[in-house]
């Protein structure tokens, strides 16, 4: 074909492509005999159907200064593919790239938006996942404990609860009684209020995650547990004994 100064016009050659990878092309004239050189790459890139779902763990809403968290990145119906993982922000893609990301002792540099995607190979992956916005509050936490009653009634108990400020979640509590060195009450790890019959000086503290990760003691709170005498007056009314029973507390 020819244009209207006489002279040749290039021909194209389409071709429908459906998978990922690295083309290249070249010309080839019959008479005379003519190749190109091959010209410059091209690289596609295949999106598979697969989806990648990041997810955190601890999935707590919060994170403190100093915990340990796993941002873990999953492939649905992944197969026995033998996936290799990207990673946003870029610098956490230090190869070999495995579907677990662990930051031990997070800080507010840990802050910031993470995504993730799979790599089936160098030309095919899938879509990157949704975001997660991950917080890290630059101060530890501090235990509040408070009593309902400072006074233990003789045969009872008082209500001891402690909780986390600022609020959060998967706290569990420690329990400590004099020393808030001493080893915690064992007996009394719990999630919740305690009930406790014996004076003292009382402490506690939450942990949560694995290694466990703890708050700030609280502020202690003193018991003290009331006291009964019995004292006997006894005197002599018409020859009949009146005993007095007086009780202290």
């Amino acid at each position: 074909m020819s244009d209207s100064a006489g002279e040749t016009s290039p021909k194209e050659s389409n071709r429908v492509i459906s998978q990922g990878g690295k083309y290249t092309c070249r010309g080839w004239k019959r008479e005379p005999n003519v190749i190109t050189p091959e010209s410059n790459a091209v690289v596609i890139e295949e999106t598979v159907s697969n989806r990648a779902t990041l997810t955190l763990q601890p999935n707590w809403p919060q994170i403190f200064r100093g915990e340990t968290i796993t941002l873990r990145c999953e492939i649905k119906d992944g197969g026995d593919t033998e996936w290799t993982y990207e990673w946003l922000p870029d610098n956490l893609n230090t190869p070999p790239t495995y579907n677990e990301y662990r930051i031990i002792s997070a800080t507010e540099a840990d802050s910031g938006e993470y995504r993730c995607k799979g790599r089936r190979d160098s030309y095919s992956s899938t879509e990157w996942s949704d975001v997660i916005t991950l917080t890290v509050s630059s101060n530890r936490p501090k235990a509040e404990l408070r009593a309902d009653d400072r006074d233990i009634p003789v045969g009872g108990s008082v209500t001891l609860t402690c909780s986390v400020n600022p609020s959060s979640s998967g706290w569990k509590y420690f329990w400590y009684r004099g020393e808030k060195t001493s080893e915690p009450l064992t007996s009394q790890l719990s999630a919740g209020p305690i009930r406790v019959s014996e004076e003292g000086v009382y402490w506690c503290r939450g942990g949560r995650g694995e290694p466990v990760y703890y708050t700030e003691y609280s502020d202690s709170v003193t018991i003290y547990t009331n006291s009964e005498f019995d004292i006997c007056f006894e005197s002599r009314i018409l020859n009949d004994p009146l005993y007095l029973f007086l009780l202290f507390e």
